[in-house]
């Protein structure tokens, strides 16, 4: 079988990648040095803003985003429900999770109830603490607000993918002097959150943040083989870039078989 050009140079690519992801894994779980990850803040004022939550006696409202279970902004949010809500469980505090897609709705459910179960915290849990709003947008959007303005959490939690309702949701928050932590991939919503919120994840940021909070092996690992990838093709962009403005083509050659 004849191969197009390029595959060849990309399956050699992908066996490296596949080949650093296993190693980084395999070092993170025998407690091998790693790379550290750069530290984020808005990640680090989770903790604030549920201790500032337990001292007034309010609670956390959390939003994944209003995409399905195809959007990966939806799993990096789901991954951050987990550790808010064992932070909400170690310190007897409420959080109100919002959802908008029937289908993430027990994801969600099982994600929060898991956690006080983690935490020895089982009779804690409260089926109401997660709560299906509607499937349209503005409907859900106008649900969270309405949840906001009577319930007054201290502090909320948006993180996934988002879209016009952004805005709305965090300026109720806003006035209601809640802490905002926001974070999604999506370009045109990260001014509005970098606007109104305290603390904002920008783009892959929200994928990361599994991996800092947690520490697990095997997140880490591929988290730095992905850093690592990134960098091998912005090194390969800009040596084939000085190479063909010399004239020389000896990478793009290597490169298109």
């Amino acid at each position: 079988m004849k191969l197009s050009p390029g595959q060849a140079s990309a399956f050699v690519f992908l066996v490296v990648y596949c080949g650093a992801v296993l190693i980084l894994i395999y070092r993170a779980k025998r407690g091998m040095k790693l790379p550290e990850i750069y530290k984020i803040p808005g990640l680090d004022a989770i903790d604030e803003a549920v201790g500032r939550c337990t001292e007034m006696g309010t609670s956390v409202h959390f939003s994944p985003g209003i995409a399905g279970l195809d959007d990966a902004q939806t799993l990096a949010g789901l991954a951050i429900l987990g550790y808010v809500a064992r932070r909400c469980a170690r310190y007897d505090t409420d959080i109100v999770c919002t959802i908008r897609t029937i289908i993430v709705y027990p994801l969600a459910e099982e994600t929060v109830k898991q956690a006080f179960i983690q935490e020895g915290k089982a009779d804690r849990f409260k089926p109401e603490m997660v709560r299906f709003i509607s499937d349209d947008q503005f409907a859900y959007a106008s649900g969270v607000t309405d949840i906001m303005y009577r319930e007054k959490p201290g502090a909320s939690v948006l993180i996934g993918g988002f879209w016009a309702e952004s805005l709305l949701i965090a300026e109720v928050g806003s006035i209601v002097g809640a802490i905002q932590i926001a974070g999604t991939a999506r370009l045109q919503q990260i001014p509005f959150f970098v606007a109104a919120c305290d603390y904002a994840l920008i783009g892959e940021e929200i994928y990361a943040a599994s991996a800092y909070l947690t520490r697990e092996p095997t997140t880490m690992g591929t988290l730095v083989a992905e850093d690592w990838g990134k960098m091998l093709a912005e090194l390969v962009i800009i040596v084939g870039c000085i190479l063909q403005s010399l004239g020389i083509t000896l990478l793009k050659d290597l490169l298109s078989k």
